[in-house]
């Protein structure tokens, strides 16, 4: 876990504003609302509390608005600094981590205690959960990885559900409240840039994997090489059926970022929009009618951070097993 602080500070500035989530807000056909900029402030949006008829509620855009002073361009509010709110709490949650993880660890005792008792049972949960699906020698490669991807996603899942995320920032005042459009926080994982980020380091770490693994010529036979025992004539109409069949692995791969990516990015951004939705439905039950929807988010942020790293690790072991078996059988 040394190199938790270095993954999650890559992952941090990897998640900036970027194509993916215009193109996502291109396909969803929605558009972050600009503040009228005679009325920009702070303060708190209508949440449980907000009863403002007349006003158009605003759901959660699909990218994140940038922080600052700036100005409005295309009809968005560009801020002159690059950072995002989702910027800010994917840094944040990071922060606190490797905060948590360096005082849990700073004095190892052999009977372990608080904060380093909780971690040594996170820790080895994941070791011994991942070792039974990709192997023992492949975890020790990987664990870094899988381990820091798992507890980032989980906590920034669960950071994103804490009352503020999404109510406090900039917005326009009405007659009857105040109307957050560029909050401060936000849910990380309901912003396509961070998801897609996570995915591509992981495909470049797979890439990585499989070479050390199989070699060049052993990853090329792994996707296009004939599969099975045969000889002969068979053998050779196997390796021409194998051509187009090893063509269509490689199209797999090179979608698994995309597929991985909008996997997480849409299980978080329905959620938030729900709970938003349930809040705003009804003023009076505004207090009691999120409840079962904020607990429900609380088991789909388990869900997916442990989705995202289960699949990341079998992707890794589908092309790492040959490795594996060898290393397994010569002991």
């Amino acid at each position: 876990m040394r190199l938790l602080p270095i993954i999650l500070l890559l992952l941090g500035w990897t998640a900036g504003p970027g194509a993916m989530c215009r193109a996502a807000q291109a396909a969803a056909g929605a558009a972050v609302p600009a503040p009228d900029a005679a009325a920009v402030g702070h303060g708190v949006g209508d949440g449980a509390g907000g009863g403002g008829h007349g006003v158009e509620h605003h759901a959660l855009p699909n990218d994140a608005p940038f922080l600052g002073p700036g100005v409005e361009r295309g009809g968005k509010w560009r801020g002159a600094w690059p950072v995002t709110n989702s910027m800010i709490m994917t840094w944040g949650v990071a922060l606190l981590l490797i905060v948590f993880a360096r005082i849990a660890t700073r004095r190892i005792r052999d009977v372990p205690a608080g904060a380093q008792n909780f971690w040594e049972w996170l820790v080895e949960m994941l070791y011994e959960f991942l070792e039974g699906i990709v192997g023992k020698d492949l975890v020790r490669k990987t664990f870094w990885f899988f381990a820091t991807i798992f507890i980032l996603i989980l906590f920034l899942n669960w950071a994103g559900l804490i009352p503020g995320v999404g109510t406090i920032g900039w917005g326009v005042a009405t007659d009857q409240r105040f109307v957050v459009t560029r909050p401060l926080l936000r849910g990380a994982d309901a912003d396509m840039n961070l998801t897609f980020a996570m995915a591509m380091i992981f495909f470049a770490c797979w890439l990585v994997w499989a070479l050390q693994a199989n070699g060049v010529k052993g990853f090329i036979l792994h996707l296009f090489g004939p599969k099975g025992d045969t000889s002969g004539v068979l053998k050779v109409v196997m390796i021409f059926v194998f051509i187009p069949v090893g063509l269509l692995e490689v199209v797999s791969i090179l979608f698994r970022p995309v597929s991985l990516s909008f996997r997480l990015y849409g299980n978080i951004f329905a959620g938030e929009n729900m709970v938003e939705t349930m809040i705003n439905m009804s003023p009076v039950l505004a207090c009691i009618t999120p409840i079962p929807f904020y607990l429900l988010e609380v088991l789909v942020g388990l869900v997916q951070a442990l989705v995202f790293m289960l699949l990341t690790a079998v992707f890794t072991m589908l092309i790492c097993m040959h490795d594996e078996e060898s290393a397994s059988a010569s002991h």
